[in-house]
C-alpha cells in the first residue's frame, strides 16, 4: 500500500509535470463535414450565442437552435418552424448539422441490451451500446455506453477495441450524437436515456477536450439536461488528464480500469501502466479525490487463474485502503484473440467477499447482451472485416466475413 506521504510526494510532482497531449491527448486528426460551413453541433451553447451574434442575429436564436437539436432532434434547417424563412435559409448557407448513419441495430434475445453500429462521415465506424434497467425509479430508464475515438491505442489483452490500433478522435458532435441517434430511435417506446457512461470504444481521456466539451452539451439544462451525476467517464489511468480532470471540479462518476494490484501484473495486462504504473496512479487519485470530494469507481475485470486468487483480492484491498472507492467485478467475457476465461461464479463471490473484509464496496457487473458480443469493439471490428473481406455472408443486414 502506498504510504499517505508517498502518495501526496508524487501527487506534487504530477501537479508540477505539464500536461503533454504527446503523451495523454490523441493527436487530433478528425475531419470536417464542410470547410466552408461551421458545424454547429461543435460548439457549446453559448458559442453558438456568440456565432449567431457575430453573425447580426439575436442570441435566443441560440437557444432555439438548442432545443430544436437536443430536444426535438431535428437535423433540417428548414424544418425549424420557429426560425424566419430567411434565417433558416441563411443557415443552410453558413453551416451543417451532420448526423450519424445507422447501420445495424442488434437486440439481444433476453431484450435487455441493444447494439448499434453507426457510420461516421469519413466512412469509419463505431459503436453504442444500450442496457436497460428497471429499478426503483420505474421502468423506462436506459443506459447509454459512448465512444469516444476510432480504436483504441491502450492495448488492453483482453480488450477488443485496441487490436487495431487507434486510427483518430471523435469530434465533439460525434461523441453527441450516439446519444441523440439512441435517444431520437426509442422515444417512441417511451424510452429515454438516464445515464451515458464513456466505456465505449477508445479512451476518453485521450480525448480530453471534445470529451469534456460534449459533456457539457449532453448536461446543458436546455439541451438533453443529464445529471452530471448521471455521466460516468472510465479511463485506462492516463493520470495527468485525471489531474486535469479534477481541476475541472465537474461532479461527474470517474471510473479506472485497475485489473490488477501490482504493477508487474498490471503492465502485462495493461500497457499504459509502464508509463503510469500504479505508485502515481494511486496517488493521481487521492489528489482527484481532495479537488473534488468524489467517490472513484474501479473496475476491475476478473480473469480466471490471472489476477482472481484470494491473494490478488487481498492486494487489491491493501492498494484501496485511503481511497474512497467502489470496486466494479466484470467477470470476463471472452473475445477473440484473447484465450482468458471467465471464473466460476464461487470463485468470483470469494474474490469480492475478501475484498470487502477491507471495508472496501463492491459490485459485479451484471452480464448483458453476450449474444449479440456487445464487448468493446466487436462490432466495429467485423465491419472493417466486410471491407477487407472477399466473400461476404449476409445476416439480416450485418455484413460478416466468410473466410474461404
Amino acid at each position: 500500500m502506498t504510504s499517505s506521504l508517498t502518495s501526496s510526494r508524487l501527487a506534487e510532482e504530477e501537479r508540477d509535470r505539464p500536461f503533454s497531449r504527446s503523451q495523454d491527448e490523441t493527436t487530433d486528426t478528425t475531419t470536417q463535414t464542410d470547410s466552408a460551413r461551421t458545424n454547429l453541433k461543435n460548439l457549446l451553447p453559448h458559442e453558438l450565442a456568440a456565432w449567431f451574434g457575430a453573425h447580426g442575429e439575436k442570441p435566443f436564436r441560440a437557444r432555439q437552435l438548442v432545443k430544436w437539436l437536443y430536444q426535438k432532434y431535428e437535423q433540417d434547417f428548414l424544418r425549424m418552424t420557429d426560425l424566419s424563412g430567411a434565417l433558416r435559409e441563411r443557415l443552410n448557407t453558413l453551416a451543417v448539422i451532420p448526423g450519424l448513419d445507422l447501420v445495424t441495430h442488434q437486440r439481444a434475445v433476453a431484450g435487455d441490451t441493444e447494439k448499434f453500429l453507426f457510420r461516421l462521415p469519413d466512412g469509419n465506424t463505431l459503436e453504442t451500446v444500450l442496457m436497460h434497467f428497471d429499478d426503483h425509479l420505474g421502468p423506462g430508464r436506459a443506459t447509454l455506453c459512448i465512444s469516444t475515438q476510432v480504436g483504441c491505442a491502450m492495448g488492453c489483452v483482453f480488450c477488443a477495441s485496441g487490436q487495431s490500433g487507434v486510427l483518430r478522435n471523435l469530434e465533439t458532435w460525434e461523441i453527441v450524437d450516439q446519444v441523440l441517434s439512441v435517444q431520437r430511435l426509442i422515444a417512441s417506446r417511451g424510452e429515454r436515456i438516464a445515464n451515458v457512461v464513456y466505456m465505449g470504444i477508445g479512451e476518453p481521456l485521450a480525448n480530453y477536450t471534445n470529451t469534456i466539451r460534449s459533456v457539457k452539451i449532453l448536461n446543458h439544462e436546455e439541451g438533453l439536461a443529464i445529471g452530471m451525476r448521471h455521466i460516468a467517464i472510465s479511463t485506462s489511468g492516463l493520470v495527468p488528464a485525471m489531474l486535469r480532470l479534477g481541476l475541472e471540479k465537474l461532479p461527474l462518476r470517474l471510473a479506472i480500469s485497475l485489473h490488477a494490484a501490482n504493477n508487474e501484473l498490471r503492465s502485462a495486462l495493461m500497457p499504459v501502466n509502464k508509463l503510469y504504473p500504479l505508485e502515481r496512479l494511486i496517488a493521481a487519485c487521492h489528489t482527484y479525490q481532495q479537488q473534488t470530494g468524489r467517490r472513484i469507481t474501479f473496475e476491475y475485470c476478473c480473469i480466471r487463474d490471472i489476477n482472481d486468487s484470494d491473494a490478488d483480492a487481498h492486494a487489491v484491498g491493501r492498494l484501496l485502503e485511503g481511497v474512497h472507492a467502489l470496486l466494479n467485478i466484470i467477470p470476463l467475457n471472452p473475445v477473440e484473440g484473447y484465450n482468458g476465461q471467465r471464473p466460476a461464479p464461487a470463485r468470483v463471490h470469494a474474490f469480492q467477499q475478501i475484498i470487502e473484509s477491507y471495508g472496501i464496496k463492491t459490485t459485479v457487473r451484471q452480464t448483458m447482451g453476450v449474444d449479440i458480443a456487445a464487448a468493446c469493439g466487436q462490432l466495429r471490428r467485423n465491419e472493417t472485416q466486410v471491407i477487407a473481406g472477399r466473400t461476404i455472408a449476409r445476416v439480416g443486414k450485418v455484413g460478416l466475413e466468410k473466410r474461404s
